[in-house]
């Protein structure tokens, strides 16, 4: 009978959080030389200085770790957010100018984005809290980004959840090959619109 993997152990200390911290980076420089492949549990315990049975306790598979690496790359674009504002009026263009600005990371580090895509898209019910924070992180960054007051964004719910589902699948399709990158961000510009104060609401 095949085991499932549990749920993600919580850093709850300080020097827990630290240990985790070293668990991520190390991954990411995995994935950034070799992608989805390279990201083997016995070398990030290696790189993170970890034994490899708390690598486990901390991320019980690949995948977990790597949808985990997901949600720290939207956390880190959000506090980037955070520190240098936009000044975009409109947010359908805010957010196409956060968007845009993610597509070159992964263009920068096009294994990184591939390898967490991948993960994300096999990810089971044992990722559900990871796959969860992604969800949360990406609807904080699409919120702010567009900086919608509260009535706003509670109007606009569906379109940022169509906003996001698109800027997933245009990254998928671009890393696969399978569109351009002036159709990916033609794409992105096109779902952003439905958030533009310019768009009138469907009834």
């Amino acid at each position: 009978m095949t085991t499932r993997p549990q749920p993600s152990a919580p850093a709850r200390t300080e020097r827990q959080r630290a240990r985790r911290r070293r668990i991520l980076d190390a991954s990411t420089a995995l994935a950034a030389a070799g992608g989805f492949d390279a990201v083997q549990m016995r070398e990030v315990a290696e790189g993170a200085q970890v034994a490899l049975g708390t690598l486990y306790r901390y991320f019980p598979s690949k995948i977990h770790l790597l949808v985990a690496v997901l949600c720290d790359q939207l956390e880190q674009l959000h506090e980037t957010l955070r520190a240098r504002p936009l000044t975009e009026r409109d947010p359908g263009d805010r957010l196409v100018r956060t968007l845009k600005r993610a597509f070159r990371a992964h263009q920068r580090e096009p294994r990184l984005a591939e390898a967490m895509l991948r993960a994300l898209l096999f990810a089971d019910g044992s990722v559900r809290a990871e796959v969860s924070a992604v969800s949360r992180v990406t609807a904080a960054l699409l919120r702010d980004a567009a900086g919608l007051s509260e009535e706003e964004t509670e109007r606009s719910l569906s379109a940022l959840r169509v906003i996001a589902h698109t800027w997933q699948s245009t990254l998928v399709y671009w890393l696969s090959g399978n569109i351009t990158l002036a159709q990916a961000h033609q794409d992105i510009e096109t779902a952003c619109r439905l958030v533009s104060r310019s768009s009138a609401p469907i009834e």
